[in-house]
């Protein structure tokens, strides 16, 4: 402050906006091509019977709906993913991987650090089945596939890690990572940073708890899929609406699990770094059991008393198609914004940016178009039981759940501006140009003007 007291009056700088919107880090071909290698696949299975016929194949004459043709169907989107990505993409010879593939080290150069590596991997896995058989959750209904399955697996995970780490660790740039550094911590032995052993055990814990709720959900959505009798709806708005929205859960699912598995540094697609922010993991966790808060008769509940929106427009023809028109379209561009992911989709992780496809119209699609969908499909205000505490009570409860996806949104948003000048990069563009992003905050600008800070003058 001058001899005067005065002061000055200053705007908040605003960001920096690049003239273009950055390249995504994911290509448009990865996901499309996994979408064509899912569809191949679902269409073998509905008409196996026939196929079957063709080739006099032995078995039984019927659509495959069983849990292992939900599995093979990882194989069948996967695959397509990751040669795209290594034959075209050529991801495995980007820097952001940390892989030198020009002067790989000799093994035995590399031994000692891949023992430590391999005894934090091991040590991490048994304390995720621990935590497994804590949580009793994990040993009824539908979770009883994903223990099965993790179980079958368990022992090709330890004995492949074996000569994936060795070969590994001989052409990394920086071979002692989170899983070097836990090892290290365990052994007692050398040095370790106790930063990268939280990061080692943040970005197993979203794995070890998705993968466990992803692979218990597969096999029924692909079985609905498969044996869904399209015949039945063709004149049917509710019946097609139906069958289609359920077939984008679908693929959302199987290639949100295929992303979960593939964090692989050979293919760029490893977790840099999970969520550091206990805001973001209290926001993410309480939309999937076993924390789960929009259950029925939980606290986010928004259902009381309601019912669906073809209760609510049964009769009305015309407006039953454009009703299901528009959810199908909220379903699709939920499922478009999964596949855009390709081998990357995770929850609460960094594994690179995405500026193209749905991520060019809103930072948030997936957020946008479920919540969307959430209001259309289930219309809160309107009750069977004519109740207004019941209307106004799930009106309230639905803006709440829209409220913990925005708070999901922000927390994510906030870890990626502080690990990623891309993202930073892409966000600030994303305010300017962005067809839903840039709408919202002109709107924002207008309701709340940015306030002017006094600052000492000179």
């Amino acid at each position: 402050m001058s001899a005067h007291g005065s002061v000055a009056e200053t705007r908040p700088q605003a960001p920096f906006v690049p003239a273009s919107r950055p390249d995504s880090d994911v290509s448009v071909g990865v996901g499309l091509s996994g979408l064509a290698g899912l569809a191949f696949w679902v269409l073998v299975c509905r008409n196996w019977p026939a196929i079957a016929d063709m080739f006099g194949l032995p078995g039984p004459r019927e659509p495959m709906v069983g849990p292992s043709a939900a599995l093979l169907a990882l194989l069948f989107s996967g695959t397509p993913m990751v040669l795209y990505s290594l034959l075209v993409d050529k991801v495995h010879r980007r820097a952001s991987t940390g892989i030198d593939w020009s002067s790989p080290r000799p093994l035995r150069e590399v031994m000692d650090i891949a023992i430590t590596k391999l005894a934090g991997l091991w040590a991490t896995w048994t304390l995720i089945g621990f935590v497994y058989c804590l949580g009793r959750w994990y040993w009824r209904g539908q979770y009883l596939f994903a223990m099965d399955v993790l179980e079958t697996i368990a022992p090709l995970l330890f004995l492949g890690s074996v000569p994936y780490v060795l070969w590994l660790d001989r052409v990394l740039v920086n071979p002692r990572d989170g899983a070097w550094h836990f090892g290290a911590m365990l052994m007692g032995r050398e040095a370790y940073a106790r930063e990268e052993v939280y990061h080692h055990l943040r970005a197993w814990t979203v794995k070890g708890f998705f993968c466990a709720f992803m692979i218990s959900i597969l096999p029924g959505g692909f079985a609905a899929v498969v044996q869904a009798d399209w015949s039945l709806a063709a004149h049917d708005p509710v019946r097609i609406a139906g069958l289609t929205i359920e077939t984008m859960f679908m693929v959302d699912v199987q290639i949100a699990m295929v992303g979960y598995l593939m964090t692989m540094k050979p293919l760029d697609a490893q977790i840099r770094t999970a969520n550091p922010y206990l805001g973001g993991w209290l926001s993410a966790l309480i939309c999937y059991p076993p924390f789960i808060l929009m259950g029925g008769g939980d606290v986010l509940d928004y259902r009381a008393n309601g019912a669906e929106w073809d209760f609510w427009l049964q009769g009305h023809t015309t407006l039953l198609w454009i009703w299901g028109a528009a959810l199908v379209l909220l379903t699709a561009a939920y499922a478009w914004a999964t596949v855009a992911f390709g081998l990357r989709f995770s929850n609460l992780t960094w594994r690179g940016v995405l500026t193209n496809g749905p991520y060019a119209i809103t930072r948030h699609p997936a957020y946008v178009s479920k919540n969307a969908y959430w209001w259309l499909a289930s219309l809160p205000f309107l009750t069977v039981n004519h109740s207004m505490t019941d209307a106004v009570r799930n009106t309230v409860t639905l803006g709440l759940v829209s409220a913990v996806y925005y708070w999901r949104a922000k927390t994510e948003e906030k870890h990626l501006l502080a690990s990623d000048p891309k993202y930073r990069a892409y966000h600030a563009w994303m305010d300017e140009h962005g067809l839903l992003t840039s709408a919202f905050n002109r709107l924002r600008r207008r309701v709340m003007p940015a306030r002017v800070e006094l600052q000492p003058a000179e």
